[in-house]
């Protein structure tokens, strides 16, 4: 008898618990969707691999049952969905008064408790302002030759081998220009190569996060250990032998740090170098690699993107000099090819928020504390936005705006937290383009099909032959 009354408790309780996991509460109604499996959610179904470039399975099976902004579950962490540019302009809009800045504990502890994704209001404008001591506008300008410099180098040694595999090679050359920046950093006299602890963390990057000894989410918390070891070794160097001057980034964390009643904690400090470091390099190699697929499969992009650039040269009174600031901001149509670029590359995953109250939308209610992921592929993709949104086309531009974030353009980020080294990345980019169109041809070797994860697409394995003109 006591066996049959404990048992129909069991029962009972476990089917009142899955059917509350399956039907959260909810002070209104609910966007549609599925919680999946208890705990798990549909975790599973989000990362399963996706060899198409449309927008990942995952997203667009969903919206095409549940419509623009729906449910689900990831991680067992109760999420909801948003492909709708009116929810995400407004997302955005609302930065710190009904949501902020958040991401799911296993990507925090991959880019750290206190990384500046993870600061809100006074704290976040307050690193966000440090940072743009690196990257505003004023130092871009002093570090225009510098960049063009580094790309002439680098070019100049591709040019002499028979291929080089593109994504690693730009990804060395702008890390190690990053890290110079940043913290002095010079691989070929260092007793350890910092970039390799930083491959290591890229690979399980986004990846089922499972940290079992082998697995890539594990081998991406190791890298990450032993590039935060490295770092913090290089502080305590640099309290202990304190430089007259500044010369990097560095020197300006430490005489922060070295401040009565700054905010600033070493902790952070640390954060703060890690993910810019991290983030200089591996997403703008990705667009880099991208761009010249790009130009591969498009003869007429790269001779109008060549006309543009040579056209830059002719212009000069001085064919000697170097590209200057001027010159920069006069290439449209290289502004126009990598908006193209990062839209079709969709590099950011999912731009993900909390939610501080509950809050309604569209007859929706969003409860408090729920995760918000908005979903940058969803729109640029969106064929009612993007005519033929698969097709590569930077003349769908040429009436646009080119800089900043839009209800349809979010490839990097959008409102307070639009992304701070935007314009350095451009930088990069258009530089890099200068050097390569006006000096060399190239042709594709092997590789370049594009592999995705949830979000992230990249030329796999891309060799490229770079030859003088």
């Amino acid at each position: 008898m006591w066996v049959l009354l404990i048992g129909t408790i069991v029962v009972l309780s476990f089917t009142h618990w899955l059917y509350r996991w399956r039907n959260p509460k909810c002070n209104g109604k609910l966007p549609p969707g599925s919680m999946g499996f208890p705990l798990l959610g549909e975790t599973f179904q989000f990362f399963a691999p996706n060899t198409s470039s449309d927008v990942p399975p995952f997203i667009r099976n969903r919206v095409d049952r549940y419509g623009p902004i729906f449910r689900t579950s990831l991680v067992g962490r109760p999420l909801i969905v948003s492909t709708d540019p009116d929810f995400n302009h407004f997302i955005f809009q609302q930065e710190g008064h009904l949501f902020q800045s958040w991401y799911p504990s296993t990507f925090t502890e991959i880019l750290g408790r206190k990384n500046v994704g993870s600061l809100h209001g006074f704290m976040h404008k307050f690193v966000k302002n440090m940072v743009l001591h690196l990257v505003g506008p004023e130092n871009l300008r002093k570090m225009i030759s510098e960049v063009e410099a580094v790309a002439t180098t680098r070019l100049t040694q591709w040019s002499s081998l028979e291929s080089v595999e593109l994504k690693d090679e730009t990804a060395s050359m702008i890390f190690n220009l990053t890290a110079k920046k940043l913290i002095s950093y010079d691989s070929e006299n260092s007793e350890e190569n910092l970039r390799d602890n930083f491959v290591a963390f890229i690979q399980g990057l986004i990846s089922f996060p499972l940290n079992v000894f082998g697995t890539a989410y594990n081998k991406c918390l190791q890298g990450r250990k032993r590039a935060m070891r490295m770092l913090k070794n290089m502080l305590q160097e640099r309290r202990a032998n304190p430089r007259k001057e500044q010369t990097d980034f560095f020197d300006f964390v430490l005489e922060e740090l070295a401040k009565d009643g700054t905010l600033l904690t070493e902790e952070i400090a640390l954060d703060l170098m890690f993910v810019l470091l991290f983030a200089s390099f591996e997403t703008t190699s990705l667009a880099i690699t991208l761009a010249i697929k790009f130009l591969l499969n498009n003869p007429h992009v790269l001779e109008e993107l060549t006309c543009e650039h040579e056209g830059i040269l002719k212009a000069r009174e001085n064919p000697d000099c170097g590209l200057t600031w001027g010159e920069y901001k006069s290439m449209t149509f290289t502004f126009q090819f990598i908006n193209e670029t990062v839209r079709l590359a969709n590099i950011a995953p999912g731009i993900f928020r909390k939610a501080l109250r509950d809050i309604p939308f569209k007859g929706y209610t969003i409860p408090a504390g729920w995760s918000v992921m908005v979903c940058p592929p969803a729109v640029h993709l969106n064929p009612e936005i993007y005519v033929d949104p698969l097709a590569f086309n930077p003349w769908r531009w040429k009436k646009s705006k080119l800089n900043g974030a839009s209800k349809h353009f979010m490839a990097f980020g959008g409102g307070m937290r639009f992304c701070v080294g935007t314009d350095f990345s451009k930088l990069q980019m258009a530089v890099f383009l200068h050097c390569l169109v006006t000096k060399y041809r190239f042709k594709a070797i092997k590789g370049g099909n594009i592999v995705r994860t949830p979000g992230l697409q990249f030329p796999d394995g891309l060799h490229v032959q770079i030859v003088e003109k």
